[in-house]
């Protein structure tokens, strides 16, 4: 039988009701407890290693997370991460970063509704997530939400209330779970490893999402402050240069002062794609602006985290950034 082991790290799933509303109250003990058929499959043991709302979770604990990880990964045959949903997406690329080619599935779940109401995606979601964990086809970092199996660095939160509310961006899902059955839709052989596990990661990356009319000098402040900047900008991307101040002068400047910016798009699909218009294959070509292409924004944002404390020459970031990982970029251009 598969030996799981349960970390719990707060969330919706685990909460209970206080003064002041729902918080994370219960241990991943509790939590197990709602699944007793769970035992039929796997033997599952916990750790509570933090009990937050998701919304407070930062790169410290994801760091916790996998070193949790590394240190019981040769326990265990899986895991499985209860977590709030809110930062669901971001601790999800961010582990597929600190964590690669794992033989081992790391899975993350939550829910939300909390697992004591009646009415709850809660028992389904964990069962799910134990299940796909015990599967000898399950590998690397996946969300498993509502059904669906999502790699790590394609999730997004896309309803904050229904209980559907994670979806693949730009990639298949991986399969789904449905009565009591895993099906995936394409095997791919796995990457037996060696697993690596990685112990940095940096906070210095700034997020600037462009809108109209927006004063230029906000990148001043921001670049100011972090070693990395993403730009979500308007469809396929570019910069606005208008008459009380043009972007691309100040993206320009920071570049040649050795700052990284990466534009990615406002658009929750498809993708950037700097060589089509002028305004975007400008700062391209003459700011050294790099690009997010198909990524999602929380893999973005979080590879630039992991890339930083390795290296801050430009090119050596392009590499990296351009480099699959986890299914986390379909494409790039030069």
């Amino acid at each position: 039988m598969r030996k799981i082991l349960l970390i719990g790290t707060g969330g919706t799933i685990a909460c209970g009701h206080s003064e002041d509303g729902l918080k994370p109250l219960l241990t991943p003990e509790q939590l197990l407890s709602y699944v007793q058929d769970s035992k039929e499959f796997c033997e599952t043991d916990t750790i509570q290693l933090m009990n937050l709302d998701s919304t407070n979770i930062e790169p410290k604990h994801w760091l916790a997370m996998a070193a949790c990880i590394e240190a019981h990964y040769d326990e265990y045959d899986g895991f499985v991460i209860c977590h709030g949903t809110d930062t669901m997406a971001f601790t999800a690329a961010a582990l597929s970063y600190l964590i690669q080619h794992s033989p081992k599935p790391i899975v993350i779940t939550g829910a939300q509704h909390p697992i004591d109401l009646e009415d709850t995606d809660a028992r389904v979601n964990l069962m799910d997530s134990l299940r796909f964990a015990a599967n000898e086809k399950a590998h690397d970092v996946c969300v498993v939400f509502d059904g669906k199996i999502i790699a790590g660095t394609r999730a997004k939160k896309e309803h904050s209330k229904s209980y559907n509310a994670f979806a693949s961006v730009n990639y298949p899902y991986l399969g789904m779970i449905s009565d009591g059955r895993v099906l995936l839709y394409f095997e791919e052989p796995k990457e037996m490893g060696p697993v690596q596990f990685y112990h940095d990661m940096t906070a210095s990356v700034g997020l600037v999402k462009l809108v109209p009319s927006m004063p230029a000098d906000i990148l001043d402040y921001v670049a100011g402050r972090c070693d990395a900047v993403i730009i979500e900008a308007f469809g396929v991307g570019g910069l606005p240069v208008y008459e009380h101040g043009s972007f691309f002068d100040v993206v320009h400047k920071w570049t040649r002062e050795g700052k990284v910016f990466v534009m990615a798009t406002q658009v929750a699909r498809e993708g950037s794609n700097l060589a089509v218009y002028e305004v975007g294959k400008k700062v391209k070509e003459e700011a050294g602006v790099m690009e997010a292409y198909d990524m999602t924004l929380e893999a973005v944002l979080t590879k630039l985290m992991w890339i930083l404390p390795q290296t801050k020459d430009a090119g050596q970031v392009k590499r990296l950034l351009g480099q699959c990982i986890n299914r986390d970029i379909l494409w790039t251009r030069k």
